[in-house]
């Protein structure tokens, strides 16, 4: 009631913004009503500016806040979401309106680039995750001498998994002996485990479900080769943790990946959804 053009303006860009939103109209409202609770928060603590993770559902609030004379805002795009559906989530809103935008890779940046006017990308900046200082501080521990790989995700469709059972078929039809550890969970758990069935590759095989970091370390520790058979990633901290204990990585050509892995040095990089 005090600021009413500023009112109606946001109430007018939440109603833009829903319309063409996969969550819908009322979402984008009570993401309005959220952006006025949170302007008041904002002014109490004297805040004056505002920085989200992911171009989503925080993102959109804090442009909001914006809209109604709250503070300026940036956000950091990790990707592949965010880039998969760009008109959904009003992207190219969200960068125009944002003081600036950060991409984790190079790749996330080209991605954001080709949603938003060349004027806007001076404020589209590249930085890059770090990992957590107990992958930093580890001792050198000597790579084992039994073949072994560990592959560390949600076990999803974008994650590959079902294609790597099919390299690891192939393998184990050659005769090859080596074991992979799947460290993760997710809704393709069952399908995974009915085809290691089929496939009859339970000795080569252990699915561990939800991991903490330091089992993560442990099962990164005790494997030679990192695997990453994504199709689609943002720039993936695992393969990060891998490198930085000492294990090479096998991952798909996609996204940032070759940011990461130098073949030859440090890994390999093969087509996405070749098995």
């Amino acid at each position: 009631m005090t600021s009413p053009q500023r009112w109606f303006q946001a109430l007018g860009l939440a109603i833009q913004v829903g319309r063409h939103s996969d969550r819908g109209l009322l979402v984008s409202l009570v993401y309005f009503v959220e952006a006025c609770v949170l302007l008041h928060w904002l002014r109490s603590a004297r805040v004056d500016h505002v920085h989200c993770h992911f171009a989503t559902k925080a993102t959109a609030v804090a442009m909001l806040c914006h809209e109604l004379g709250g503070p300026t805002y940036s956000f950091t795009v990790h990707g592949p979401h965010e880039f998969d559906k760009p008109e959904a989530i009003a992207l190219r809103e969200k960068i125009t309106r944002a003081a600036f935008v950060v991409a984790i890779s190079s790749f996330t940046k080209s991605q954001l680039l080709r949603w938003c006017s060349y004027k806007q990308w001076s404020k589209i900046h590249v930085v890059h995750c770090g990992v957590d200082q107990l992958f930093l501080s580890q001792p050198h521990t000597p790579l084992t001498p039994h073949p072994s790989f560990v592959c560390v995700g949600r076990i999803s469709e974008q994650k590959g998994h079902l294609i790597l059972l099919e390299a690891i078929s192939m393998l184990a039809t050659q005769g090859e002996q080596f074991k992979v550890v799947l460290v993760g969970d997710g809704p393709l758990r069952s399908d995974t485990e009915t085809l290691i069935h089929q496939l009859k590759l339970q000795g080569y095989i252990e699915i561990t479900g939800w991991a903490t970091n330091a089992e993560v370390q442990r099962h990164i520790l005790n494997s030679q080769v990192m695997v990453v058979p994504s199709f689609a990633e943002g720039l993936p901290v695992v393969v990060m943790e891998a490198l930085a204990l000492g294990r090479p990585v096998l991952a798909t050509y996609i996204a940032g990946m070759a940011e990461l892995v130098t073949p030859g040095l440090c890994g390999w990089l093969v087509p996405a959804g070749s098995s």
